[in-house]
């Protein structure tokens, strides 16, 4: 389990297909504090480490979780999003994320307003994923609160710390992020689909 309040920034240092899988290599200032078997959030996709080498760490993504993913659009020097899995008895800042991630989706727009951003992002509703005005989102591992929110479409305001902090910085129009619906709207959705709430 994750809060979406992510810790570092890494950067993409090695990128290893084998096979189906995707081995991914992670240079983070917190590298030093990490074990084998650990989870990690990347981009808000939870993948166990692997292997530690002094200030990097190496993770493996199958093809479940590429083919979900923005993963397979990494690139060497690509800043990731990290956070490690909270602890029991920690302050939930954020809200509850699994690290699962649930579907992709692309940015549209982006707008500065007076100090802040707004990142309006686009994603295929046939899935049946959905946000609700002020409820929470992961983007690419981030906790944030939504705005705008319409069938297809949601917006996120960022602040300058979330701005300068996060990979949000590095993002562009048409640029392909990672979504976590809210667990509780996932599970409202799969009961409306099942007729068994009217």
């Amino acid at each position: 389990m994750f809060t979406g309040i992510i810790e570092d920034i890494g950067v993409i240092t090695y990128l290893k297909k084998e096979f189906d899988n995707l081995h991914i290599s992670v240079k983070s200032n917190i590298t030093s504090e990490l074990k084998i078997d650990q989870s990690v959030a990347h981009n808000g996709v939870c993948l166990t480490v692997v292997e530690i080498n002094n200030d990097e760490y190496t993770v493996t993504a199958i093809k479940e979780t590429l083919d979900k993913t923005s993963l397979e659009t990494l690139k060497i020097n690509d800043k990731v999003n990290l956070e490690r899995a909270m602890k029991l008895g920690d302050r939930l800042d954020g809200h509850i994320v699994q690290g699962h991630v649930d579907q992709t989706a692309t940015c549209i727009s982006i707008e500065e307003a007076n100090g802040s951003w707004v990142f309006t992002f686009e994603y295929d509703s046939a899935l049946n994923n959905i946000t609700i005005e002020k409820g929470s989102i992961t983007v690419n591992g981030t906790s944030l609160t939504v705005v705008n929110s319409k069938k297809d479409t949601f917006s996120v305001a960022i602040i300058p710390y979330t701005f300068s902090h996060t990979n949000f910085n590095t993002l562009k129009i048409g640029s392909k992020v990672n979504l976590e619906f809210d667990v509780l709207g996932k599970y409202v959705s799969k009961l409306v689909q099942l007729n068994l709430v009217k």
